[in-house]
């Protein structure tokens, strides 16, 4: 979906990025356990390196300079060769997605806040189409989906509350008919 927007703003200068090039460590996202939601919500992400290297530089007092990945979760390693820094344009757009990202400790540093939301079937029936060579056999996706990312994704909603701080939410469970919604919108779905 993100991909997608990005082709639509092709008159400006886009900068794509992912929570996906900021997790952690293996052996830290997995310290309460591989089935912990707490640890799912927790310890995935690094976000102080998320802020240092993308978001401050690009927030209004930043440097411009900015890294969009410092870590490769697939090979669990840290770039060996950390991307060089880049240098954004003052009118770039910074199109970030990816999971728990309405936290509180980040909130600040968007300037518009897309929710979008999937039911927890529709999720688990996307895991197992896609990560299936992640984790070996349908057995296991699911079995992790409901221990961990599922149980990981209520806790986020349960502490961070980002239904309340979304600009708009878009109910995704079908990706050819999503629904937008929000305060902008008068809350009415489109």
């Amino acid at each position: 979906m993100a991909d997608a927007l990005a082709a639509e703003l092709a008159d400006l200068e886009v900068i794509r990025a992912s929570i996906d090039g900021f997790h952690r460590p293996k052996a830290y996202r997995y310290r309460l356990g591989v089935d912990s939601p707490e640890g799912c919500y927790r310890d995935s992400f690094d976000y102080a390196a998320l802020r240092r290297e993308l978001l401050d530089p690009l927030g209004p007092a930043g440097t411009r300079l900015y890294r969009t990945t410092v870590f490769d979760f697939r090979t669990d390693t840290p770039r060996l060769e950390p991307e060089p820094p880049r240098r954004a344009a003052d009118d770039a757009v910074l199109l970030f997605d990816g999971v728990f990202l309405l936290r509180q400790e980040l909130r600040e540093t968007w300037d518009l806040m897309v929710f979008v939301r999937v039911s927890a079937d529709e999720s688990l029936r996307r895991a197992l189409a896609r990560d299936l060579p992640l984790f070996g056999s349908a057995a296991e996706v699911e079995r992790r989906y409901r221990s961990r990312y599922l149980p990981g994704q209520r806790l986020y909603l349960e502490d961070s509350c980002p239904l309340d701080h979304a600009d708009f939410v878009v109910d995704n469970d079908d990706p050819d008919r999503p629904r937008l919604s929000g305060p902008r919108l008068g809350d009415s779905p489109r």
